[in-house]
């Protein structure tokens, strides 16, 4: 950091990137980031999914993360809560899923059912 310009950059990053985590009135999306989650890649997932948000311009979705789920062989997973409260859990995620559940899921509001539990569990 050279300047105040400088200064005022980083400022305005953190600002967006803090924004992401606010949730009043929000979609949420809840990425499992335990020891398992971790171990099979909800890294890339959550950074898959802040950036496609960022990317839009979207502010009326928030990113956060959580602990353990209970169902590792689903890992990694997140749950998307519309500011109604309904939930959406999508599992075996990607970072390209991730992309596509922005896309469709939280812009358009069409859920990606064959990412979903529901689908994983009649595999």
């Amino acid at each position: 950091m050279k300047s105040l310009k400088d200064l005022e950059a980083i400022r305005e990053k953190a600002k967006l990137e803090l924004s992401l985590r606010e949730t009043t009135g929000k979609t949420r999306v809840i990425v499992g980031m335990a020891t398992c989650g971790i171990a099979a890649g909800a890294r890339p997932v959550m950074a898959a999914f802040n950036q496609e948000l960022q990317l839009r311009g979207i502010q009326t979705a928030s990113v956060s993360m959580t602990g353990c789920v209970g169902v590792c062989r689903y890992e990694p997973m997140c749950d998307v809560i519309d500011p109604n409260g309904e939930k959406t859990t999508y599992v075996k995620l990607d970072a390209e899923m991730a992309k596509r559940i922005v896309a469709e899921h939280i812009v358009n509001g069409h859920v990606v059912y064959e990412y979903t539990i529901g689908a994983a569990e009649k595999q």
